[in-house]
């Protein structure tokens, strides 16, 4: 388990499918090299549906989803900035920020958010309690490359150590369609959801990159 550890602390580690599931990510310093990127078997989105778990005590602007094309950098971006209580969503680089969030910092939260290229319309969920819908455009996702623990200021890189996270990730799910509100609660009390299509936790492909640690997300003694 050290080696592998290790491993992925060290070295870009390109890895087939894994089940992930009772683990996480732990990012545990700010760097602009540490991140996890993910392949997407999707070539082109119509629409699309993101839902992970974090925990962070950062204050600072960082970002907790990038996804990236060569048409937009931010084509879907998940970013907390500095405000209190907000997230602001990136979608073709055009950003909305969702206010009257219970943001703790050092607890566990979940987030889902989906948006749909035919409509322009996208939404965000925070701890099981949605937002209101926002416009955003129509643009379809194409070629998309994920990152995890860094915001993509070009295509694949430009990491900025200030906008790094630091903290853990788990349960990434990523669907090629917009989830019903059902279906976003299911997830939400982790509870017979349907996993991604897109990027599955139970079999994710990824490559890490720096110190990225895999570890049992379950810390509490019994």
């Amino acid at each position: 388990m050290k080696a592998l550890l290790l491993l992925v602390m060290l070295t870009a580690c390109a890895a087939s499918p894994q089940d992930l599931t009772g683990k996480m990510f732990t990012f545990p310093e700010e760097t602009n090299t540490a991140n996890v990127k993910m392949n997407l078997p999707t070539q082109n989105l119509n629409a699309a549906s993101v839902c992970f778990r974090f925990i962070t005590d950062l204050r600072r602007r960082h970002s907790l989803f990038s996804l990236s094309t060569n048409q937009f950098s931010n084509h879907f971006l998940i970013l907390k900035d500095e405000p209190a209580n907000s997230l602001d969503i990136y979608i073709n680089n055009k950003s909305v920020r969702f206010e009257g969030l219970n943001y703790e910092l050092n607890t566990w939260h979940s987030v889902c958010s989906s948006w749909d290229a035919e409509s322009g319309l996208g939404q965000l969920w925070f701890d099981g309690k949605p937002t209101v819908r926002r416009f955003f455009g129509e643009s379809q996702i194409s070629q998309p490359i994920v990152v995890l623990g860094q915001e993509q200021d070009s295509f694949g890189g430009r990491f900025d150590a200030k906008q790094s996270f630091v903290g853990m990730m788990s349960d990434i799910h990523m669907w090629d369609y917009t989830l019903s509100a059902c279906e976003i609660q299911r997830y939400m009390d982790d509870k017979y959801f349907t996993p991604g299509n897109v990027l599955n936790w139970r079999a994710l492909t990824f490559q890490a990159t720096g110190r990225v640690l895999i570890e049992t997300k379950d810390m509490t003694c019994s």
